[in-house]
């Protein structure tokens, strides 16, 4: 039974937030096909608002492959990120937004990425359930659709079918997700290790939230957690984070450790090491490469904080973990 796959393209979208899901798609089931695991023909359609090309926010047009009007089956339909504002494109999508609830009643899956999640809050689907998205486009999204559970200390939600990214990175981890759904978690392991720098973590490192956790209030230490774990693998400093969100070190520091309990430099630590740990234990990486992408240009260093984090060195761990899963 082969699995349809249905890209919807809309003007000013963000070609990345599009094509990066078909390209883990394809790679997933060329593999797939290569290495002769059991595998499921793939399909993958481009559908537009109006069954027109689209340009999109790098001026490009890309041309659908099929018109919403066809009668063709999409196991999941993936929604791109819009550049900027969205209510633009948003207002004159009538014909999608009416294809989408009829998609949604016949259960198939949704992914959304930052703004592209407006389709699925403007239908209805969303109501009285979490949701993320960019964190630029937090504020308008709560005063555009009041009735959604604005997540925003997390990157990823799930509700039932649909499946919301609040960036690129975290839309990658849940388009690897379905892959291993679909193909088995060998294949989706090899595609996480090929588009790695499209994907900043794991699938099961960051998980989906559906209900807000986090008592943070202050929206700049809200933003400065976002920035450490997007920039964590880049061997970033705090120096670097009190620049990017324009807060004086001393100051930053003591809002951090206010509002978490642990300063920043800790929390980065924190990510490091959980990161680690997750390439430790589902990647064959060497533990140079797994200090390098963990923000750590030196093994021997990296190894020693491992160790007086986890209580053991990185190969000790990797062994320990993957002896349990295969005994369990």
């Amino acid at each position: 039974m082969s699995f349809n796959v249905t890209l919807v393209l809309c003007d000013k979208m963000l070609v990345s937030s599009s094509t990066l899901a078909a390209e883990i798609f394809n790679f997933a089931q060329s593999l797939a096909m290569a290495t002769a695991h059991p595998t499921r023909d793939l399909e993958v359609r481009r559908v537009s608002t109006d069954d027109l090309a689209v340009t999109t926010s790098s001026g490009f047009e890309i041309q659908p492959t099929h018109c919403l009007n066809e009668s063709f089956r999409s196991d999941l339909i993936h929604l791109p990120a819009i550049w900027r504002n969205p209510r633009p494109i948003i207002n004159r999508s009538e014909r999608l937004l009416d294809w989408i609830s009829k998609q949604h009643r016949l259960n198939t899956i949704f992914t959304a990425v930052g703004t592209g999640v407006c389709f699925l809050a403007e239908s209805g689907l969303l109501d009285n359930k979490p949701v993320t998205t960019h964190w630029h486009y937090f504020d308008q999204l709560k005063k555009s659709y009041p009735n959604v559970f604005l997540q925003r200390q997390h990157f990823t939600t799930k509700t039932g079918n649909i499946y919301c990214a609040a960036s690129i990175n975290a839309m990658a981890e849940i388009i690897v997700y379905h892959v291993e759904r679909i193909f088995g978690r060998v294949i989706a392991r090899q595609a996480q290790r090929h588009f790695f720098h499209e994907i900043r973590n794991l699938s099961n490192a960051i998980g989906y939230s559906d209900e807000e956790e986090s008592s943070i209030t202050d929206e700049a230490i809200i933003q400065a957690k976002i920035w450490l774990q997007d920039n964590m693998s880049k061997h970033s400093h705090i120096s670097d984070l009190s620049a990017n969100i324009g807060m004086n070190k001393r100051t930053l520091n003591r809002r951090f450790k206010s509002a978490t309990g642990q300063s920043p430099g800790d929390y980065l630590n924190e990510v490091r090491m959980s990161f680690a740990c997750e390439l430790l234990q589902n990647t064959d990486l060497s533990i140079l490469e797994v200090a390098s992408f963990s923000g750590y240009n030196n093994q021997s260093w990296f190894s020693s904080r491992f160790k007086k984090w986890s209580g053991s060195s990185p190969s000790g761990y990797r062994k320990s973990v993957r002896s349990k899963n295969f005994t369990s």
